[in-house]
């Protein structure tokens, strides 16, 4: 177990990139792993789990490191150190890491692991807001499952195959998979692989979907033939659900403020052989209001603080701010008292949000069921998902019928 000089001059070119120039780490991380056709799987995974893993521990291993942002080079390095001393890495004879005080870091480990916003490495404010929604106990148990690594989670897509004969595929590529309990198109990867790269993946035979989200799409209770709208498609994971569930048949209806989004939802259908989907960019309101009372179905898949999918994207706790949270509940109530007018008497919505904080989720719900258009909807159930608990990401939905 020895440190190779390139993977960790990549490594730390890639830590700059995301603390000193804004970018997002799946960016840069996906970006590093194409530097050297050389490297092997192993070189890869070191780039790649290294890189996230500095990034999830900043706000520990910078104190450790005694150093503050903005961080230069030097900086970097001390906090490389820090990673290297704690995975028990023999620290080599390069300049860089000359006289890295290794009893310190560890000392220094001990003492700080007893402080929560430095055991789970986060901002002061976010412990503060995770305190007050969830209350202290659950809380340290969120945040501490939070910041364990994500699992790889496929979505089988049933259009073109069944779960079995996927599994089979895979297990000839030496890929394992374990089924998933109550979740029918679901496979769980038993070790990381970078399942892109096989033909499986291209010829759209499944998606990598977290199982938390891989629920959203069947608590909307679609059947083949209805028109569902998907108000907030993204890059359209849930889309795709919802088009294998309908059969291709009936009308999908993908909307999106940004055409980018709906762009790459288009590439990704074609390669899953969904084609029941129609796209519509939302540049104006009227195209909500042509389709008032017209959809059986209606999915909000909210834009939230992420604060339940931090195990995937570890640098959102770096990156969000507690004003953008503020603004965010602005939209989310907005988003819900005008996509929702898109349901048809007696049609079913789902609003759902990858958060774990009551006020994005059940609070949202409690609301808008006051409001004028709200009441013309009943309640019908909810689901909190709690990475705690589950061991997937963090997530609400809540279903409600149209009177």
């Amino acid at each position: 177990m020895r440190l190779h000089r390139n993977l960790v001059y990549t490594t730390i070119d890639s830590l700059n990139a995301i603390f000193n120039e804004g970018e997002y780490a799946d960016k840069v991380v996906a970006r590093a792993l194409k530097k050297d056709k050389r490297w092997g799987s192993h070189d890869r995974k070191f780039v790649a789990e290294t890189i996230y893993e500095i990034v999830r521990w900043k706000r520990l291993y910078a104190e450790i490191a005694n150093v503050k942002e903005p961080f230069d080079r030097d900086d970097l390095w001390r906090v490389f150190a820090v990673w290297a001393v704690l995975r028990g890495y023999p620290i080599p004879d390069w300049r860089q890491l000359e006289g890295t005080p290794e009893r310190k870091i560890k000392g220094r480990f001990d003492e700080l692991s007893k402080i929560r916003t430095f055991r789970e490495s986060i901002p002061d404010w976010m412990d503060e807001l995770g305190i007050k929604e969830l209350g202290e106990q659950k809380w340290t148990e969120e945040i501490a499952a939070q910041n364990q690594p994500a699992k790889v989670i496929l979505r089988v897509n049933t259009l073109k195959t069944t779960k079995e004969k996927l599994r089979a595929i895979l297990m000839d590529l030496n890929i394992e998979t374990e089924f998933l309990k109550n979740q029918p198109d679901a496979l769980v990867l038993k070790e990381r692989a970078n399942v892109f790269l096989t033909d499986a993946f291209k010829e759209g035979l499944f998606e990598v979907q977290d199982a938390s989200s891989q629920l959203v799409a069947a608590f909307l209770d679609v059947k083949p033939g209805m028109r569902v709208v998907d108000t907030c498609a993204g890059a359209g994971g849930k889309t795709l659900h919802l088009a294998s569930l309908m059969e291709n048949k009936g009308q999908l209806i993908a909307m999106d403020l940004y055409e980018s989004k709906l762009k790459q939802l288009k590439l990704r259908a074609k390669r899953n052989g969904a084609f029941n989907i129609e796209y519509k960019i939302i540049d104006s309101t009227k195209v909500i209001k042509k389709l008032q009372e017209k959809a059986d179905r209606v999915l909000i898949d909210a834009p939230c603080s992420g604060l339940g999918v931090l195990k995937r994207n570890p640098d959102a706790k770096w990156k969000l701010q507690p004003e953008f949270i503020d603004n965010i509940r602005k939209v989310q109530s907005e988003v819900l008292e005008s996509y929702s007018r898109i349901v048809k008497p007696g049609g079913k919505l789902v609003y759902a949000t990858c958060s774990v904080l009551p006020s994005e989720n059940q609070e949202q719900i409690q609301h808008f069921l006051t409001t004028e258009n709200g009441k013309n909807f009943t309640f019908v159930k909810e689901e909190k998902i709690l990475a705690s608990e589950s061991g997937f990401d963090g997530f609400y939905m809540a279903l409600l019928e149209r009177k």
